[in-house]
């Protein structure tokens, strides 16, 4: 009977401390979020310079190249114009660009706390380093599609007309891509020890992802070497489900729309749900890399 009463205690033991290191883990996630969150808040003055940039592309980019290659865009070569204005065609990839900087930018923190020793208080807590990984993850994405989210502003003046669902459906495929970005930073941050090697392996790593993302130009009827590498991007598929979100609430017709998705194995457009799919997994990869490589600093 008293090895049954023991056997018991050790389960219900064994069962109290499963929560509680689940606890600890959600708990030490959320702060380091929150820590993350509350320091881009307090520096607001570097959200108006961030945002300086992707205006600047859709600006001069999408006036000056509009007014060069034609009034609209075309789903196959040359810049033909059936019905979309390069400056709408190019929005989304302004929203894109954004998010792709601040998330990935934003584990840059890490390689700071290292150099001032904060790293290692945290690494000392008694939280799992998974924790730590996930929250630095949630704070970069988090910040992304909130200041991201301040271009919304600028939909009408692209002719893009605003309306609570499709807010809703931007911010949170921009969430998704930020998550994705946010948690490949962590983990490129966790191998790196000095500022100036994250920024030169950030910006081997982020032009090709941004410039063969379809950001800029339509992924139809390009050359075959870099129709591959553009469907090896996984940001591109983001930056396709994003313009599709944008130029269905812009009076594109769903015929041009297609004309500008991604092609699928069958030529035909590549459904949303596995634009989403790709998306997804581009995340479990990222996220895994950054549990394991954070999990592995010193």
């Amino acid at each position: 009977m008293s090895v049954e009463v023991r056997g018991a205690t050790r389960a219900s033991a064994a069962g109290a401390r499963r929560p509680s290191r689940l606890r600890a883990a959600v708990r030490g996630a959320y702060i380091v979020w929150y820590r993350d969150l509350l320091r881009w808040w307090r520096d607001r003055q570097r959200i108006i310079p961030s945002l300086f940039q992707p205006i600047l592309y859709l600006v001069v980019f999408g006036v000056g190249l509009g007014s060069a290659i034609g009034v609209g865009i075309s789903g196959g070569r040359g810049a033909g114009a059936p019905g979309v204005d390069y400056t709408t065609f190019m929005y989304p990839g302004v929203l894109a660009m954004s998010v792709l900087f601040t998330a990935i930018f934003s584990s840059i923190s890490i390689v700071w706390d290292r150099e001032f020793g904060f790293l290692k208080e945290i690494q000392v807590a008694p939280i799992p380093r998974t924790a730590v990984a996930v929250g630095k993850a949630l704070g970069g994405s988090t910040v992304a599609m909130l200041q991201s989210a301040v271009l919304l502003a600028l939909a009408p003046l692209v002719g893009v007309a605003l309306s609570p669902a499709m807010v809703l459906e931007l911010l949170a495929l921009m969430f998704l891509l930020a998550f994705a970005l946010a948690a490949l930073g962590v983990a490129i941050a966790s191998r790196m020890r000095t500022m100036e090697s994250f920024q030169a392996v950030m910006n081997f790593v982020l032009m090709p992802l941004l410039f063969l993302s379809g950001a800029f130009f339509p992924l139809q009827g390009l050359p075959g070497w870099l129709a591959v590498l553009t469907h090896l991007d996984p940001v591109a598929y983001a930056v396709d489900a994003i313009r599709r979100v944008v130029l269905s609430s812009a009076a594109v017709s769903p015929e041009v729309v297609a004309s500008l998705a991604i092609a699928g194995p069958s030529g035909e457009p590549l459904p949303l749900l596995a634009e989403l799919g790709v998306l997804a997994a581009f995340i479990a990869v990222g996220l895994a890399l950054a549990v394991r490589w954070f999990g592995a600093t010193e």
